[in-house]
């Protein structure tokens, strides 16, 4: 991804989420595991990562939560499908609007999704 920079840089920010805004040429899947690759080449240890996105309109999520030298981070990538990779956005929030931002997310891509299993145990562990 061409920002990487930018996101490594953000993940060392205060706050537990970083929230970064961007545009794609992949698909969910490809964009999601270019992602990961930048984190991971950062040093971060992926320990969960999903992706909802809806067909209607070609834009999605990505939640990934990472950990390094004991330190936690959940990475939030708002992605809209595009011809080129570029960053919109990068926000660090701390958990209570991190939460905030990830539910409204979830929210805005279908209200059927919130009838999926997954993401009703996520939004009850937070």
């Amino acid at each position: 991804m061409e920002f990487r920079d930018e996101i490594i840089k953000n993940l060392e920010g205060e706050g537990l989420w970083t929230v970064i805004t961007f545009k794609t040429p992949y698909g969910p899947g490809v964009t999601m595991e270019k992602l990961s690759s930048v984190v991971e080449d950062a040093g971060w240890k992926v320990t969960f990562k999903a992706n909802w996105w809806t067909a209607d309109i070609p834009y999605g999520i990505i939640r990934m939560d990472l950990e390094r030298e004991g330190k936690e981070k959940i990475l939030l990538g708002k992605w809209i499908l595009s011809e080129d990779c570029a960053l919109i956005k990068v926000e660090n929030f701390d958990l209570e609007r991190g939460k905030d931002e990830f539910f409204r997310m979830v929210d805005s891509i279908t209200s059927t999704l919130i009838h999926d299993p997954v993401i009703r145990t996520m939004r009850e562990q937070y």
